[in-house]
């Protein structure tokens, strides 16, 4: 495995990247080269949609090939086109083998919710001060306890959730609902719009040796104690009256996936049906909830 660095300016990250891929790179990455400098600027974005810029002024392209001669090939392309004049070509070099599994379990370690409730890989052993644990291993779903966004809907679910009817609405692995179940939560429907995640959540559920109905949205009917909807906010605004209608009278509304600056956008939309209020903000996002 060998590793092509090239500096590009922003106007240029798009097209450089799609012709390392085209040029058989096995992956390319971008960081801004100015990182741990003064220089250093921030690029935020929601999880799942479009960042608001392909790169930072000064990027960095990283491209992973599977050998020097693919690398080599590629530079001498690269360096032949006239886009390419504005780039910096910043070498090539060998990466030592590696165990890639190994490295790739070491990124993800336990994940502290309270001090007592944690997630955890199955390749680690829990923490002596957890007595609750989620077992989960980061997949295609999205939801593995990393994310501001879970962590606060997981914590609101320990401080209050102790029985009662529980929708996870957009349950992407299961981990909400799985968190609902372990703290005593009666009954648990899990749905979303993706087969993937629907599987996903049966699996994860069954490896915490918990009972989840997971489902598309159609299995969601009736009425429920607690609502979880961890998503995004546009289609948050969307959903208002449906996420609504399923909260029974006096029912917890729990939203996630929302950035600070969307607060209000987020309160308007539910006004006609509850009233929303911040009750955790973690790294730019919000979680609001109501009663309803």
């Amino acid at each position: 495995m060998v590793e092509l660095q090239i500096m590009c300016p922003e106007a240029l990250v798009e097209s450089v990247s799609e012709a390392l891929e085209a040029l058989d790179a096995l992956s390319v990455s971008v960081e801004d080269a100015d990182a741990q400098t003064d220089a250093e600027v921030a690029l935020f974005g929601e999880p799942g949609m479009p960042p608001p810029k392909e790169g930072w002024q000064r990027s960095r392209l990283t491209a992973l090939f599977a050998d020097g001669r693919l690398a080599e090939e590629a530079s001498r392309i690269l360096h032949a086109q006239d886009f390419f004049s504005d780039c910096e070509f910043l070498g090539i070099r060998a990466l030592a083998d590696q165990d890639w599994v190994r490295l790739t379990q070491s990124q993800f370690a336990p994940v502290e919710i309270t001090p007592a409730f944690w997630i955890v890989p199955t390749w680690h052993a829990p923490p002596a001060q957890a007595t609750e644990v989620i077992r989960l291993d980061p997949g295609l779903a999205f939801g593995t306890g990393t994310h501001p966004t879970t962590r606060m809907c997981l914590r609101w679910i320990a401080q209050t959730v102790r029985s009662g009817r529980v929708l996870d609405y957009g349950c992407g692995s299961g981990i909400l609902a799985i968190g609902a179940a372990k703290f005593g939560a009666s009954e648990i429907v899990a749905v979303d719009i993706d087969q993937a995640a629907v599987e996903a959540t049966r699996l994860n559920a069954q490896a915490n040796a918990v009972q989840v109905h997971a489902g598309l949205t159609d299995v969601a009917r009736g009425h429920f104690d607690v609502v979880l909807a961890n998503i995004l906010a546009t289609p948050l605004k969307v959903l208002a009256p449906l996420l609504c209608g399923q909260v029974k009278a006096g029912g917890h509304l729990v939203l996630a996936g929302i950035l600070e600056r969307q607060t209000e956008e987020l309160k308007a939309a539910y006004a006609p049906y509850c009233s929303l209020d911040v009750a955790d903000a973690e790294d730019g996002w919000v979680l609001m909830t109501a009663i309803v």
